[in-house]
């Protein structure tokens, strides 16, 4: 069979391949754990998809294991399935065969990982569900809907250290032609070359205009495939709902695809057995397409370097000047109109140059900082530094909100992972934390370098100056000092300190550090208006110390405590001075602007 496929691809009439089996079982079979685990829940389900796409024309029908990897299968508690699941894909696939009587080939379905692994484990995690799935049967292997190219490579060389049989390689493009990492198609045809497989192409991606433009741009020696999504999906009462795509818009797509070189045509998510035989009709009569194909390029929408300016807290850190800012919290509401006078009354003070603005501290929901921000910015005339949390936004999310602060004028961001909802006011919510704080800040790095978090160009390279957090107190301390180190590399260019009572702390962190920061530091002071606020920042704030001295201070001065405290703060603001690049301030509570008394 791997021989006679091959020879197929080179001499035979074009390869129809199957649909989305993967949405169409998940649809057929309810409360799947994943698209897989009916192999084994439901197998007659499974059989009777593969007879419909049979019977609509398909040679070629994937085996139902494309996420059938053991650590996609751990994900939902299935890992002990493994060899389950996979050699019963592949049983199921040759069943449907069996009982349409046509002989097909029978292709083990591998998709990506699904997280971040090595090299080394890619190959294991690869060879491992190969093996299993040439073990039980397959003809072949479609290696499909990847995004990067590298792990592309990685699934194919891990499946060559235990398979001889065909593979396919497919990556999945957007309307451009470039993959989610920035990968354009030609740069991936150049790559996948030189590797021993079979055939490359387009899957899954954004439609079936989308894999048109990947083929023509796969010029090379391999043939070609084309297995594309039947159009954006959406959502509606909970289920996922693709476009209603008309047969003959398939057949026309079969008849481009042809004539791009296409040696395997069929589709992925949302396309079913009455696209799969539009698709064969077409081959069958050697369509010619009606319609000439034209792809446009995508024009930018602002001059690169338009908006490329240093902000004033970048310049000031730049030129060594002492930098003050008072840290705000938003309102818990939709009213911002005190805190604008606040931060009016800072500004006309002179003496303070910056606010930063807090990020849901604490779990509890308030108005956005950067919403926040850039308010305070077009109203106060004073630059801000929003805090922006992780826990909120999926990294596309976040690349949104970065998009509109900049836009806005809202260049500094402090980048911070956030407190867990369990410790607010939605204890029973749950954080999102696509990435924490470090890859926030790799994500501001490649903007400012022009391309998203996966390495696909935006229209203007941002200027954000990005900042991070740090820990001098921190309980664990070895982990600070490697997110920290981790934190600059990534691309940081100032750090704030958790608040800090007693700058011995600093200096023993920057010891054990290795040296001086190589980034800009600013601290921050706290003045402590009463005893019982000093017990809550030392006993309930993670990562806070307040040195027991200050604490038995505050609790003789009784109800004089604010002024002992303002002292404190006023002695650490001045000592400041000799050990960073500035500071920023807590305002005290119902009495902000007496944060002022702090600063000489």
């Amino acid at each position: 069979m791997p021989g006679r496929f091959e020879e197929r691809l080179a001499n035979g009439p074009v390869i129809v391949g199957d649909g989305g089996m993967g949405a169409l079982v998940t649809s057929a079979v309810p409360r799947l754990r994943c698209p897989e685990e009916a192999n084994l829940r439901a197998p007659d389900a499974v059989v009777s998809l593969h007879v419909g796409f049979i019977n609509a024309g398909a040679d070629l029908i994937e085996a139902n294991s494309f996420g059938a990897n053991r650590r996609k299968l751990a994900e939902h508690f299935l890992e002990d399935q493994l060899e389950a699941i996979n050699s019963t894909a592949v049983k199921l696939a040759r069943q449907a065969r069996e009982t349409v009587g046509r002989d097909v080939f029978i292709a083990g379905a591998i998709g990506p990982l699904g997280e971040a692994a090595s090299a080394h484990v890619r190959h294991e995690l690869f060879s491992e569900q190969a093996a299993i799935l040439e073990g039980r049967g397959a003809d072949l292997f479609m290696v499909e809907t990847f995004y990067d190219l590298e792990e592309l490579v990685d699934a194919v060389e891990g499946i060559r250290e235990v398979s001889a049989l065909p593979i396919v390689a497919l990556l999945t493009f957007d309307e451009g032609a470039v993959t989610l990492a920035g990968v354009t198609a030609q740069e991936a045809a150049q790559r996948l070359a030189g590797l021993d497989i079979s055939a490359i192409g387009a899957n899954h991606g954004a439609g079936l205009l989308a894999a048109l433009a990947a083929l023509e741009d796969m010029d090379g020696p391999k043939p070609l495939a084309a297995l594309p999504n039947i159009g954006l999906a959406s959502l509606a009462g909970g289920r996922v709902i693709f476009p209603h795509a008309s047969p003959d818009y398939f057949a026309e797509f079969a008849a481009h695809a042809r004539e791009l070189g296409a040696r395997i045509i069929g589709g992925c998510c949302g396309t079913t057995p009455v696209e799969i035989a539009a698709i064969r009709a077409a081959v069958e009569e050697e369509r010619k397409p009606r319609t000439p194909l034209a792809f446009e390029e995508r024009e930018l929408a602002a001059a690169l370097g338009e908006e490329q300016r240093e902000t004033g807290l970048g310049r000031a850190l730049r030129e060594g000047e002492w930098v003050v800012s008072v840290q705000l919290d938003p309102p818990l509401g939709g009213n911002i109109s005190g805190l604008v006078e606040l931060a009016q009354g800072l500004k006309d003070s002179g003496r303070v140059g910056f606010v930063d603005v807090n990020d849901n501290a604490g779990a509890r929901a308030g108005m956005s900082a950067v919403i926040v921000s850039s308010v305070l910015e077009r109203t106060a005339g004073i630059e801000t530094i929003p805090h922006l949390t992780t826990r909120d936004y999926t990294v596309m999310g976040l690349e949104a909100v970065l998009f509109g602060a900049h836009a806005e004028g809202v260049r500094n961001i402090l980048a911070v992972t956030g407190d867990p909802p369990e410790v607010g006011d939605y204890p029973g919510s749950r954080g999102v934390y696509e990435i924490d704080a470090i890859g926030l800040v790799e994500l501001m790095a490649r903007l400012n370098k022009g391309e998203d978090y996966n390495g696909r160009p935006i229209d203007a390279p941002t200027s954000f100056l990005i900042g991070v957090a740090v820990n001098p107190t921190a309980d664990d301390l070895d982990v600070e000092l490697d997110r920290y180190h981790r934190k600059i590399e990534a691309g940081a260019h100032f750090a704030m300190t958790q608040l800090v009572f007693d700058l011995k702390h600093l200096d023993r962190f920057f010891e054990r550090f290795g040296g001086p920061s190589p980034i800009p530091v600013l601290v921050g002071i706290c003045p402590i208006w009463s005893y019982r606020f000093a017990l809550r920042l030392n006993n309930e704030l993670p990562g806070i110390v307040v040195p027991d001295s200050l604490q038995e201070a505050l609790r003789e001065a009784g109800p004089d405590a604010p002024e002992v405290g303002m002292a404190y703060a006023k002695e650490l603001y001045d000592a400041a001075r000799e050990a960073a690049a500035g500071v920023y301030l807590v305002a005290p509570y119902r009495r902000p602007l007496n944060v002022l008394e702090l600063i000489s």
